[in-house]
């Protein structure tokens, strides 16, 4: 082992130590240093006592690392995951800690016609101060999703179909979605009233019927029939309403929609083209329950529910779950084209309700009129097809 040696100051080389040497224990002291006679001061006993110091040095040294090791070993295996808040407050310590729990989400169906109800519950946990413990929790709150809109809208070929699509469009853009816009042509779907939906910006179904009608009338039933078919194969779950496209509609209508748990109806306002005055078609209500009826036209008296078609709106699960609703099983509900015109809305109506006690009228009151029907079509008028200008329609006139 190499010997360590340090050169030490005069005043520390006549000092005296028990041990014999005349100089400090762990250091050498050179050879031009004159050391008092009678001491030994050869170089063998100076390297014979360093290598008795270096054993005892790295002896302690290996052992008080050990020892720390161990210690550290022992501490690096004790929990320190628990916090014991009262034990800690009995023994006078205080401990400022957040302990935060994950959120807690409850899922519950809040009744038979609302299949959608999802409560979330989140707790925040607890927040420790000394002795004393507090607890704060978020509030509990109720999230209703928004009940699907499916507006079924029956149109075909004519002048001002591209007007009337528009401008329902539109209307529908502005509804809190979801929404549904379920389209039905007749014979085949056409590019035109494809582009148009898709420039709604609304989501659609272009569904086509092919079967062949002879009047209008009956074009719409069939029509209609196609869209039921759809929501019944599909399970289509959300309020069906027949939204024809010359019609004009309030936005109120269509937030009101949601409100209906299986039948809602309202009054309708329609122009006589023959009498020139607004007519009124629809409930008479107390609050909202249906007491009566609206009606002017005398061939209509007898039909057992006065309503338009644009003014009533149902559950669509009345159309694929009968049990639900208690309705026997026998016949899928569809419009009939057998019957009257004028008589439509009533059949068909029969098929959803028994009576006027599973009517609701809206808005409450039926005090409101949220939709007319104004009867402005024009046919046999001569446009251009699609609306697109196929020639250059500028005159050239030459000047003399």
């Amino acid at each position: 082992m190499a010997s360590i040696r340090r050169t030490l100051s005069p005043a520390y080389s006549d000092r005296q130590y028990t041990n014999g040497v005349g100089s400090f224990p762990f250091s050498v002291t050179s050879q031009s240093h004159k050391q008092p006679a009678g001491k030994n001061t050869s170089p063998l006993f100076a390297v014979t006592f360093l290598k008795r110091c270096s054993r005892k040095f790295w002896r302690r040294s290996l052992f008080r690392c050990f020892v720390f090791f161990l210690l550290g070993f022992l501490i690096g295996l004790t929990p320190f995951g628990h916090v014991d808040t009262g034990g800690a407050s009995r023994s006078g310590h205080d401990f400022n800690f957040i302990e935060i729990n994950p959120p807690h989400v409850n899922a519950q169906l809040a009744d038979e016609n609302s299949h959608n109800l999802e409560r979330e519950e989140s707790t925040i946990g607890i927040v420790s101060f000394g002795a004393e413990t507090r607890t704060n929790k978020m509030s509990r709150f109720d999230y209703l999703p928004r009940k699907q809109l499916v507006v079924v809208t029956a149109t075909y070929n004519r002048a001002m179909q591209a007007y009337f699509l528009n401008r329902l469009g539109q209307v529908l853009r502005l509804v809190q979605p979801p929404v549904l816009w379920v389209v039905v042509e007749t014979k085949a779907a056409s590019a035109e009233t494809d582009e148009l939906l898709r420039k709604t910006g609304v989501v659609y179904r272009h569904l086509v019927c092919a079967k062949n009608a002879s009047s209008v009338k009956d074009r719409g039933v069939h029509q209609r029939n196609v869209a039921l078919d759809h929501i019944r194969l599909h399970r289509l779950d959300g309020i069906v309403y027949f939204a024809d496209d010359d019609n004009v509609y309030s936005l109120q209508l269509f937030e009101s929609l949601r409100e209906i748990s299986r039948f809602g109806t309202w009054p309708v306002a329609m122009l006589a083209q023959s009498k020139n005055k607004a007519l009124l078609e629809g409930p008479v209500c107390n609050g909202s329950q249906v007491i009566g009826w609206h009606t002017n036209e005398k061939s209509k008296k007898l039909r057992r529910f006065h309503v338009d078609m644009s003014g009533f709106a149902f559950n669509s699960t009345i159309l694929w779950d009968p049990k639900k609703w208690h309705r026997p099983t026998c016949n899928p509900i569809m419009q009939l084209d057998t019957v009257k015109e004028g008589f439509q809305e009533t059949t068909f109506i029969e098929q959803l309700v028994e009576d006027e006690s599973q009517m609701e009228g809206m808005p409450p009151g039926c005090s409101k009129i949220l939709n007319w029907h104004l009867h402005l079509d024009s046919r046999n008028l001569v446009y251009p097809k699609g609306w697109v200008l196929q020639k250059n329609l500028d005159a050239v006139v030459s000047l003399e």
